[in-house]
């Protein structure tokens, strides 16, 4: 079973695969009908031999012709999934993979065909891989079959009144609501998030990146600048001259008992009284002011 895991995941995607008449499989079946009935009955014939090989070698020949006749319907289905956020190539595999599966868990003479058996197999392989991989961010389990819903009665309604649905048509006929419509439908934008990168213009002037948010530093002080800014206005304009020479130029005691013609002392003096002053106006409780403006001592 190994070397038949390692035979579906190595054959190229693109390559055609022949059937025992030697043409390919997929243009056999688009052209003769009856293919279909030739490709049971060789599987029938395939099994058969499976289920009576005698060693390793037998049995993995028979799983090797059995994968080949496949590999064309593993292509086709996958082909059903493109376009919604996965590469092709990564489809067909898991599509491959599944059919390994079926054929590990086929019973014969159980169902019209091995056929019938393996495309649910391969289909729900298919539908798991994008439910695991598929979402850049995965939405809830309730919003991701919502979608699926939306998107199925979407297209149905579009064939049987000849025009796209609007979403209230799509809420009526699922019994829902148009918010939960709209919301489903948002969800699909889990599978390729807006990059940063795109633009929010047509002169492609400025980028998503320019329109998110950061922290601002400043936001956290806006409190205490506006019990700062209170606190100040009961001083006059002398105090509030020398806290600014200290706290915002950042001039020594001695620079500024130069420039307002005090003794260093008087400054220090004057600096203490106003802090004190400002600890109890911008605290119910002089702990906390002691704290918040400790380091302004």
């Amino acid at each position: 079973m190994a070397h038949v895991r390692s035979l579906a995941a190595a054959t190229p995607a693109g390559a055609p695969v022949v059937n025992t008449s030697g043409s390919p499989a997929a243009e056999a079946e688009t052209s003769f009908p009856s293919v279909h009935a030739e490709r049971d009955a060789e599987t029938a014939e395939l099994f058969a031999a499976l289920a009576a090989a005698p060693d390793g070698r037998s049995r993995a020949v028979a799983l090797e012709r059995i994968v080949l006749l496949y590999l064309d319907l593993c292509g086709s289905m996958a082909s059903r999934y493109d376009g919604r956020g996965i590469e092709h190539d990564d489809l067909v595999q898991v599509a491959r993979l599944a059919l390994v599966k079926a054929i590990d868990r086929y019973v014969p003479g159980q169902g019209p065909s091995f056929a019938a058996f393996a495309v649910p197999t391969i289909s729900g392989e298919l539908k798991r891989h994008f439910r695991d991989r598929g979402w850049m961010v995965r939405p809830p389990r309730r919003l991701q079959e919502m979608r699926v819903q939306v998107q199925s009665c979407r297209n149905r309604l579009e064939q049987e009144v000849g025009h796209t649905p609007t979403d209230a048509d799509v809420a009526r006929e699922l019994g829902v609501t148009r918010a939960a419509v709209k919301e489903a439908v948002a969800a699909s934008s889990s599978f390729h998030p807006t990059s940063l990168d795109a633009s929010t213009t047509d002169d492609e002037s400025g980028s998503v990146a320019y329109l998110l948010g950061d922290d601002d530093e400043s936001l956290a002080r806006v409190e205490d600048r506006v019990c700062l800014s209170a606190a100040l206005s009961g001083l006059d304009a002398d105090e509030r001259q020398l806290l600014a020479l200290r706290y915002v130029d950042e001039l020594t005691q001695r620079e500024i008992g130069v420039q307002l013609g005090m003794s260093q002392m008087q400054v220090s003096r004057a600096l203490r009284r106003l802090v004190a002053h400002l600890r109890v106006a911008l605290a119910d409780d002089p702990t906390t002011g002691r704290r918040r403006l400790g380091q302004a001592s």
